[in-house]
């Protein structure tokens, strides 16, 4: 059987379990580190030498990184729904949960840091307010996607591009800064409310 490790409270693990709910995979979890950290005994820098939750594990198979884990799942469903198989409909995915990853995610990590963490090393005011100001000019980029191409991230279909971005978008509800109006972000909330797996690992409350 599948095994997650890592604590719910880590956005990143939280995209898996909504993965797994969609792909409807039996597994079972393990909590490890403080929400998005792993404690670094040998025994899961074995594992992950980031020290980072989530890992899977599959058998001997050991896979870490959120978004690599939730395509290998998908994989191993036969969920080309999710992900599909064709190159031009796979990329356009994929080119969404990139950005996700790297574009939107780096945005937002000062002001998180910052405000939900109440971390120290997050302190300076102006670069809050600039991580702030970087996290809604990214959240406007989806919005006007959305609103010219939607009602999903790929177009017509839920996917997995839908789920890496579900996450990220719950974070930036749940953090304390101010938002723009967004109409179609705000749409596009109220039609992924209507998967339960997105009301449990997503939309619950938790940042």
């Amino acid at each position: 059987m599948l095994k997650l490790l890592g604590k719910p409270t880590s956005i990143n693990v939280r995209k898996v379990l909504w993965t797994l709910a969609e792909v409807g995979l039996p597994y079972e979890r393990e909590d490890w580190g403080d929400g998005y950290r792993a404690t670094s005994v040998p025994e899961f820098l074995a594992l992950n030498p980031n020290a980072m939750v989530p890992v899977l594990l599959d058998g001997e198979f050991v896979l870490w990184e959120s978004n690599s884990i939730c395509r290998y799942l998908c994989g191993k469903a036969g969920r080309s729904d999710l992900l599909p198989a064709e190159p031009q409909a796979r990329a356009r995915v994929e080119q969404w949960m990139d950005w996700q990853a790297t574009d939107l995610n780096n945005a937002w990590r000062y002001a998180f840091m910052a405000l939900v963490r109440r971390s120290p090393a997050f302190a300076d005011p102006a670069q809050i307010a600039a991580s702030a100001a970087a996290w809604n000019r990214n959240v406007g980029i989806l919005d006007r996607h959305l609103a010219a191409h939607g009602p999903y991230a790929a177009g017509a279909e839920f996917t997995l591009a839908d789920v890496v971005l579900g996450l990220s978008l719950n974070r930036w509800l749940e953090t304390p800064i101010e938002r723009p109006d967004y109409p179609a972000i705000a749409a596009y909330i109220e039609r992924l409310l209507e998967r339960p797996a997105y009301r449990e690992f997503g939309r619950n409350g938790v940042a």
